[in-house]
């Protein structure tokens, strides 16, 4: 990441997507949020306001401009591996460091569910994990789309569209859990 030492110590860019205007805020350490689209540029710009006081729209430097190739690539159903991606959780919660940490190893096209992720983190509460994924300041490039109920359902989003945004993004990607007929008959 670039070295902003003097001026403002936070940034963010909005970008053409296959899904809309999305938003990516950074830091010198890494990416601090990204923003699915609101309604409009409007919007979107006053929701990474709000989240990120202080922060400066500038135009992207390259490392930055290559995660959002890359991130509108994935958007487009183009396989893109967002893992080596820098964030920077600082102020996230260990908790869900360790949410983040599972749900970026779901590649795309793929799914788990929250129980899945409750057991790999060794503990039994699937609701924590939701829980977790409904404050991910990262969507997309932490995946939290890629995780659905047990029962096959798709399970909670809390970005602008809900549910019928989480579906779109399965879709793209063309998501399928080879347990679980009833998610793909819930994305196609």
């Amino acid at each position: 990441m670039r070295d902003h030492s003097s001026g403002p110590t936070m940034f963010y860019t909005l970008f053409e997507t296959s899904i809309g205007l999305c938003g990516l805020a950074w830091n010198a350490r890494g990416v601090i949020g990204f923003q699915l689209p609101e309604d409009d540029a409007s919007t979107t710009r006053r929701r990474l306001t709000k989240r990120f006081p202080g922060i400066v729209e500038v135009p992207p430097p390259p490392d930055i401009q290559g995660i959002i190739t890359d991130v509108a690539a994935l958007l487009r159903g183009e396989a893109r591996d967002l893992t080596a991606v820098p964030l920077d959780m600082d102020d996230v919660p260990e908790f869900d460091r360790r949410v983040y940490e599972v749900a970026r190893g779901i590649p795309p096209g793929r799914v788990l569910t929250y129980g899945e992720i409750a057991s790999q983190l060794g503990i039994n509460n699937a609701r924590a994990i939701g829980q977790a994924l409904g404050r991910n300041p990262f969507a997309v490039i932490v995946p939290c789309h890629r995780v659905v109920a047990a029962n096959g359902g798709l399970g909670g989003f809390s970005a602008n569209g809900g549910a019928t945004t989480k579906r779109r993004l399965l879709a793209i990607e063309g998501a399928r859990r080879d347990e679980s007929p009833t998610l793909f008959d819930l994305i196609s």
